[in-house]
């Protein structure tokens, strides 16, 4: 039986743990057969629009249009990860989830270094008797990248989480003794598709699952990539993913960061005849691809730039970031804009296997778990409970994949859009997650 839940907004930093945290570099071996796919080189973002408009023309099929044969991709591969247990852990023998981000995102989704780590998913499974490793995805962050077209893509990403589920089980997993006999994964978004894929393709391979920021709809998709209005990364943010540099010593760098942004382009419009307020210039700033040209100029420390090939791509600015990510009036508005600095690009390879080739029958057997914020733009068109009475909910309709999961359970998070971790009600999803996995005998005090 499917069961929907509301839950009510939880405070944030209810529960927190004293932790202990690694970061790691796991080489892996990518093993995968994929697409190969065949597209103009994209030069400006003009190109990326075109791509975009190619991609979401109704009628057609431009992943297959694109798709020129297949190919085995055999290489090896770094992956960075973070692995993190409670400091009064005393179980014999824990269990470990593996935590995968979505688009946009990097491990620091589930450790949001904000506001004193409040939003933090990691601390509370850690309250509840966990431990966690959180991954950046093969090609996203600090992991090794790869061309975007033809290596990064859905398959090679499943094939290095299955390696570093495989090590956790072995006792393996770099700078950790411990042979966990339970692993559970815990995906967001594109990185619930690949939890799916993973369960899908070897269904031993984890004890339970659950998929947040998920539905089996894909309706949606083209409103997504309309929405994002996509850019080359290197040119949204230059000094993060171009070849740029930050030179501080320099006269005019120097004066910019003792200028704050809002006074700096205010006095230039003041000098043209133009007057706004500092808080319309802020806005101007944060919520057009201005901010995201200059926002990392005022970090502490300057980002090392990671010079991605032109087919990795992000979304404009932060006001696309809010359509498909976040609900107006339930974030911190401090929180969006961060997570607009520390976006992470999408690849053209994942764009094309976003559905990523799984099978509509997933043959797992253990539990399963969907959560879902009620006004998930990307998964729900925007109201999750808006199904004409087919279903109590559009994730709900995930059951039906599941024909023999031992328990499937739907959890619906009022008031929270695409990107849960990001919401003020977060933890809320946060206790669902736990108590499901503690409830069906996988981990947890």
């Amino acid at each position: 039986m499917v069961a929907v839940t509301l839950l009510a907004p939880v405070l944030l930093g209810c529960l927190a743990a004293a932790k202990t945290c690694t970061n790691v570099t796991v080489p892996v071996t990518i093993m995968a057969r994929q697409g190969m796919f065949e597209v103009p080189t994209l030069q400006s973002n003009f190109d990326a629009t075109t791509f975009a408009l190619n991609f979401t023309t109704q009628g057609t099929n431009f992943t297959n249009a694109s798709l020129t044969g297949y190919q085995t991709v055999n290489l090896p591969a770094n992956i960075s990860a973070k692995y993190c247990k409670p400091d009064n852990d005393s179980s014999a023998s824990p269990t470990v989830q593996v935590l995968s981000h979505g688009i946009g995102f990097d491990k620091s989704y589930w450790d949001l270094p904000y506001n004193d780590y409040n939003y933090s998913y990691i601390d509370v499974a850690l309250a509840h008797g966990f431990h966690t490793v959180s991954i950046d995805r093969f090609g996203i962050g600090n992991s090794s990248h790869g061309d975007p077209l033809n290596v990064v893509q859905a398959p090679a990403e499943v094939s290095a989480l299955y390696d570093i589920t495989m090590m956790l089980r072995s006792g393996d997993f770099p700078s950790v003794s411990t042979a966990f006999n339970k692993v559970v994964h815990v995906g967001h978004s594109f990185g619930s598709a690949q939890t799916y894929l993973l369960s899908a393709m070897h269904p031993n391979a984890t004890d339970g699952i659950a998929l947040t920021g998920f539905s089996m709809n894909a309706t949606w998709l083209p409103q997504t990539l309309a929405d994002w209005n996509l850019h080359l990364a290197r040119l949204n943010q230059p000094l993060r993913f171009g070849n740029q540099t930050v030179s501080r010593s320099s006269r005019w760098t120097a004066l910019f960061f003792n200028t704050a942004p809002v006074q700096l382009l205010q006095s230039v419009l003041q000098s043209i005849g133009i007057q706004l307020s500092p808080y319309q210039v802020w806005e101007e700033i944060a919520t057009t691809e201005l901010g995201d040209l200059i926002n990392q100029w005022n970090a502490t420390v300057a980002p090392i730039a990671q010079n991605v090939p032109t087919g990795y791509l992000t979304w404009s600015d932060f006001t696309s970031n809010i359509f498909a990510f976040l609900h107006p009036g339930m974030f911190d508005i401090g929180l969006g804009i961060f997570s607009e600095m520390t976006k992470q690009p999408v690849t053209l390879g994942e764009i094309f296997t976003l559905a990523n080739g799984a099978p509509m029958i997933n043959p797992f057997t253990g539990p399963v778990q969907v959560v879902t914020g009620q006004r998930d733009a990307i998964y729900c068109g925007g109201d999750c409970l808006n199904t004409g009475g087919v279903a109590a909910s559009i994730p709900a309709m995930v059951k039906s994949n599941f024909p023999d999961a031992s328990v499937f359970e739907t959890v619906i998070q009022p008031n929270t859009g695409h990107g849960i971790n990001l919401h003020y009600n977060s933890t809320g999803a946060y206790e669902a997650i736990q108590t499901f996995f503690t409830s069906n005998n996988l981990g947890g005090y």
